[in-house]
């Protein structure tokens, strides 16, 4: 038997439902037809993690694909060309990301390179090949960069003074002074824990390492690799540095013509009058300063603010940074790209820098306005740059020795870890011609 056909029909409410998801399936498929580029806006409003926005970047550069770094647009963010690829890894990492058509790209760097907008788009060209400069062992403090670089998921290498003595810093292109004294004097710890088991054994571990690269005292071997970077920076280099790495770099150089440590140093006194004998024409970034002679203080110099900021509270500790023009200036402009203007403040060994020491043809790029300190500073030596940032973790406002590490996890928005990972990226970009 043959059963009878029926057709069916739709109500109106039906067809309408149906025209709708058709045409919104159809504006979705000419929207990614015809998207070509992928926008992670930076800004504080849509970005869910900052840090790893920059492990992003990185990971595209390490492709050989370029970027463009659009400085002062939504917190600093990053075009990069459309894929599959770039939109899941973002996605597995958790990385905000906006896809644009060429038509709304064009239209942003139309905007941008309006002479009425304090803005520009950056290329960056390649990833920087990175070196930390630290010791292989465990360390009884934390190093916010190897956190930030970790966190981020950005590569890098450890390097120490074999590798830096033997000439190793030509393959990189960016260098990171991990927390370190540079002077000889083991940090300046003695005072406070000279009876500790870790600081006896530091103490013992960086002599015999200086015996065996053929040096007398550690004051000299660490001023031969002082000097070594010193010429790694004169010669392109781009060097990074924190907390007290900053200043006892600078003072190792002046004082390498004359004894600054004293006996439980280096088991000879200090060379009489030492003051008098450092050569500041040396120095990267600071002049004119004086050495704190009593080894039973925790402090270097008259280079760090940290015994003078007595009235600064830490509900109330943020530095600024500087604005720059983005057309102009673009270098600086890009070492503080950042979501806000205020950063949040911390404290290390050496937490700022007395303005009155730092060299004139220096940038400070952020400053503590309410007690005149200078907490991020950048220049040039020779065909190199250098940053030098006070401060030991960005999000533990006095990290002590034996504290627990910082989990970034917890602080994936960090501006103060952001201004860290500008100078990750700052060696990708493509050189310009200076306009002045």
């Amino acid at each position: 038997m043959v059963l009878p056909k029926f057709k069916i029909y739709k109500t109106k409410k039906e067809y309408s439902i149906q025209q709708w998801v058709l045409f919104f399936l159809l504006l979705f498929t000419i929207q990614f037809s015809f998207a070509s580029y992928i926008l992670i806006p930076m800004d504080v409003e849509t970005q869910e993690n900052h840090l790893k926005a920059y492990g992003i970047t990185y990971w595209v550069l390490a492709k050989n694909e370029k970027v463009n770094w659009l400085l002062n647009y939504r917190g600093g963010s990053f075009l990069l060309k459309d894929s599959e690829e770039i939109r899941k890894e973002c996605q597995i990492r958790g990385v905000s990301f906006e896809v644009l058509s060429d038509a709304k790209t064009a239209q942003i760097l139309d905007e941008i390179s309006s002479p009425s907008k304090n803005q520009e788009a950056v290329i960056l060209e390649k990833a920087p090949k990175i070196a930390v400069y630290s010791p292989k062992g465990s360390q009884p403090w934390d190093d916010a960069v190897t956190m930030v670089l970790t966190y981020a998921e950005i590569p890098y290498d450890v390097v120490y003074d074999t590798e830096v003595l033997e000439g190793e810093l030509l393959l990189y292109d960016w260098l990171h002074l991990h927390h370190e004294d540079f002077t000889g004097q083991f940090g300046k710890f003695y005072g406070a824990y000279r009876a500790t088991p870790w600081y006896i054994n530091d103490k013992k571990e960086a002599e015999t390492l200086a015996a065996k690269l053929g040096y007398e005292k550690v004051s000299k071997e660490k001023l031969a690799v002082a000097t070594s970077i010193s010429d790694y920076v004169i010669g392109g280099g781009f060097m990074f540095a924190m907390c007290s790495a900053t200043d006892s770099f600078d003072i190792a150089l002046a004082a390498s013509d004359t004894d600054i440590c004293e006996p439980m140093f280096d088991g000879d006194p200090s060379a009489p009058n030492y003051q008098s004998h450092l050569d500041f024409s040396k120095t990267f970034a600071f002049r004119d300063f004086i050495l704190e002679k009593n080894p039973l203080e925790y402090e270097f110099s008259s280079i760090d603010m940290t015994a003078k900021r007595k009235t600064v509270q830490k509900e109330t500790d943020y530095f600024t940074l500087m604005e720059f023009s983005a057309k102009w200036d673009p270098i600086p402009t890009m070492l503080c790209q950042n979501h806000t203007a205020l950063v949040k403040g911390f404290m290390g060994q050496t937490t700022a820098y007395e303005p009155n020491t730092i060299r004139s043809t220096v940038l400070t790029l952020a400053e503590n306005k309410v007690n005149g300190e200078a907490r991020y500073i950048h220049g040039i030596k020779g065909k190199g740059f250098f940053t030098f940032y006070g401060g030991h973790d960005p999000e533990d406002y006095q990290h002590r020795v034996g504290d627990p590490k910082t989990e970034l996890e917890l602080h994936p928005n960090s501006p103060g870890y952001r201004l860290i990972l500008n100078n990750v990226l700052f060696p990708a970009a493509k050189k310009k011609k200076q306009k002045t």
